[in-house]
């Protein structure tokens, strides 16, 4: 096949997703919950491997195509955006995290059987420890915010030792001891399953335990916040041009211009031309940054061990900007939507406020102002972002 023939292909397929995504996508969200059927439609078109590189039999995409996917899935359907996202984070942490032996294990697994992987990696939780008794190791404690683990094959998780020291590890989902709790109740990203995961002495192997480098343990493997701050950049980006669709469908459909304004048609009234073009050119902004740093992500990615410090710096900048840009752009239009459709578009069955409730959540797990400050502190003192968990 082709590289062309093969894009197409692809880009087939995730068309088709998102279709059937979308039909129910307004119910869905007021239902909550896991999304088990949906989940199985990523499961049955292939995309949870598109990361994955074609040895392991993956589609081997490079992070533009990803990104740009899942920000596509996010137009429609932000919540399983955010788990679809996360099957690529995961992967990707992996291989940044792990040593070359396990990445080719854990990728074989995941394209023999088509793994979907579930998150219980939450740094800032850290209720969950693991311990050594009668050379074994087992883990206890509860996770909070593990987004897509209900209904997962394997999980990534992480836990402290009795030193305080973190360790991450890959785990399958149904091992004994391990409870997934259905308590994700939140007003948006209803069908993350971003709710707890209880572990119950649950047993684990030094050959699942991530490492070297392990967690942030060299240049190369600081990537991985990178990367989960630009795919969350994507999302918002996608929900904000899911919105403006909407409002655009909207009123070329039922949308009436307002009674003075002197106008028959909703086409021609100044207001609604006016705040459409407003918010096109917030949506075209946020697009060419975020496309363009993603392009910057690849090539940090494609460098390897060889990454500079100065190079991460520079990636990490353009994707905090990359974050403060689009999740203003996305609660902005998600809102005022409302200006363009008018009063008609806030039946509860459009459910069309879903779009501004998903990106408020989500925006608010990771404060926007320390990406300021990152960007502040560059500018003014010249020093790069510290590497995190978040930056």
């Amino acid at each position: 096949m082709s590289i062309p023939n093969e894009l197409a292909e692809i880009q087939s397929r995730l068309s088709a997703l998102k279709k059937q995504l979308k039909e129910t996508a307004a119910h869905r969200d007021r239902q909550g919950g896991t999304a088990f059927e949906e989940r199985q439609l990523f499961r049955d078109s292939g995309l949870l491997k598109l990361f994955l590189p074609k040895q392991f039999g993956g589609s081997g995409q490079d992070w533009p195509f990803v990104l740009r996917a899942v920000r596509e899935i996010a137009g429609v359907d932000s919540s399983l955006a955010h788990v679809f996202g996360f099957q690529h984070l995961i992967l990707a942490t992996i291989q940044l995290f792990g040593t070359h032996q396990q990445t080719e294990r854990f990728f074989t697994e995941t394209g023999q059987a088509n793994l979907f992987w579930g998150n219980a990696l939450n740094p800032l939780d850290q209720r969950t420890v693991y311990t050594r008794a009668e050379c074994r190791l087992f883990i206890d404690g509860r996770k909070s915010f593990c987004s897509g683990a209900r209904d997962s094959d394997r999980l990534l998780i992480s836990a402290l030792d009795d030193s305080g020291r973190l360790v991450v590890a890959a785990i399958p989902s149904r091992r004994k001891g391990i409870t997934l709790y259905d308590d994700w109740d939140n007003m948006g990203q209803r069908q993350t399953d971003s709710g707890s995961v209880a572990f119950d002495r649950v047993e684990l192997f030094e050959n699942e335990i991530l490492g070297p480098p392990g967690p942030l343990g060299s240049t190369f493997s600081s990537l991985r916040p990178l990367i989960a701050q630009l795919m969350l950049s994507n999302i918002f980006l996608g929900i904000a041009q899911g919105a403006f669709q909407e409002a655009i469908e909207f009123a070329q459909t039922q949308g009436r211009p307002w009674f003075s304004s002197g106008v028959k048609q909703i086409g021609d009234d100044p207001y609604i031309l006016h705040r459409i073009g407003e918010l096109s050119a917030e949506i075209r902004a946020a697009a060419a940054l975020t496309e363009s740093t993603a392009t910057q992500l690849q090539f940090a990615w494609e460098r390897g061990d060889d990454l500079t410090i100065t190079e991460r710096g520079e990636l990490a900048l353009e994707i905090a900007a990359a974050k403060v840009i689009t999740s203003r752009v996305g609660l902005d239009v998600s809102s005022k939507l409302f200006d363009i459709t008018g009063a008609r578009a806030t039946q509860s069955v459009l459910n069309l406020d879903r779009y501004w409730r998903n990106v408020r959540v989500h925006s608010l797990h990771d404060p926007v102002d320390y990406k300021l400050r990152d960007l502040g502190n560059w500018s003014l003192n010249q020093c790069w972002p510290s590497p995190s968990f978040y930056s």
